[in-house]
């Protein structure tokens, strides 16, 4: 069985997402198999707040080379989790 911080692997910091925080919009990366009730669950239970909704984007890894070898980075998922207008703000990203 995953536990909470098995799903949740790191906060995601651009822009973009930080932005999105004045919405109450946080972005995650997560774990590739775990699905968007998992995800909820994990948020509520790590930070302690009231999740609304969440979306789930499979980001594919990018071709690379180095020399005359070719490869590609690991693909991954990302989660933007919206918290219901009534539920506190998290803490970990105040005061980036």
């Amino acid at each position: 069985m995953k536990t909470p911080y098995d799903i949740i692997i790191k906060p995601i910091i651009t822009e973009r997402s930080m932005e999105e925080m004045a919405e109450k919009k946080y972005t995650f990366e997560v774990d590739k198999r775990s699905n968007k009730v998992e995800i909820k669950k994990a948020v509520e239970k790590i930070f302690g707040v009231n999740v609304d909704k969440v979306n789930t984007i499979s980001v594919k890894g990018k071709k690379k080379r180095m020399g005359r070898y070719e490869g590609r980075t690991k693909s991954w998922k990302k989660a933007v989790v919206t918290l219901t207008p009534d539920s506190k703000e998290i803490e970990f990203f105040e005061g980036m």
